[in-house]
């Protein structure tokens, strides 16, 4: 049988830097019993938002209190729990290890998962007020096209949407959202506990929305609210939707 030599020489893969996004589990117990509680109940708010999601976790606030967790168990629980790991960042020897065992990357404590997969220079990694020209490349996003349904999209500050959020479309930034068409989807903004950040949109159609981790589902949304622009912020705790 003869070989097709221009087949052969055809490419048939390439490697591409990119960017990824995917929400990251600070770890700050090892209590395993007490993580699974907490977890259930952020899932309970919002069932298929958390369903099947990737995590990246995060060990270096209990590896700095000298605590000692399972690798293996937190893998299998989170995984029990529908989320996908894919991932530990500033684990110890003996965590890296038991990771790469279980075919879970590791990342260095500085590498941040959404970044490019080229390496940053230290400065940039430590500094925690880049200059402005900088924070704003890093921190704030803005996209003019359609969100379609199965996108997530993350920013690590303001994320500014100029075009219409598809059902099943999942957007998070740590800061503000504002999407200058209709919201449908899942909104999440302050992700990291900022509890000033705010949702701004035009048209509110959402299957969810959150911010600092408060939750409104479609259903709990008020009809007068649905359809029309609306911004939507905390206050004691509570979401509160008001029109533009």
């Amino acid at each position: 049988m003869s070989t097709d030599t221009s087949t052969l020489q055809k490419t048939a893969l390439e490697f591409k830097s990119t960017s990824l996004n995917v929400p990251v589990l600070m770890l700050l117990t090892d209590n395993l019993g007490q993580l699974e509680h907490q977890l259930k109940e952020k899932i309970a708010q919002a069932p298929e938002f958390f369903k099947h999601s990737p995590l990246l976790v995060d060990l270096q606030a209990i590896n700095e209190r000298e605590l000692t967790v399972d690798i293996n168990e937190l893998i299998n629980l989170l995984r029990k729990n529908h989320f996908l790991p894919m991932g530990i960042r500033a684990g110890n020897e003996e965590q890296n290890k038991c990771a790469i065992e279980m075919h879970i990357p590791v990342h260095s404590k500085h590498v941040n998962i959404s970044s490019d997969a080229s390496p940053k220079k230290p400065e940039q990694i430590k500094q925690p007020t880049p200059p402005e020209e900088e924070k704003q490349a890093i921190e704030n996003k803005f996209i003019s096209h359609p969100i379609r349904s199965g996108q997530r999209i993350y920013a690590r500050g303001d994320l500014i949407i100029t075009a219409a959020v598809s059902a099943g479309a999942e957007i998070m930034a740590e800061g503000n959202i504002h999407v200058y068409g209709t919201l449908r989807g899942r909104a999440l903004a302050g992700v990291q506990g900022n509890t000033e950040s705010r949702i701004f949109c035009s048209d509110l159609q959402a299957e969810l929305i959150s911010i600092a981790g408060n939750y409104k589902v479609s259903d709990e949304i008020e009809d007068s609210n649905h359809n029309h622009p609306v911004q939507i912020f905390l206050q004691d705790q509570a979401l509160i939707i008001k029109s533009i």
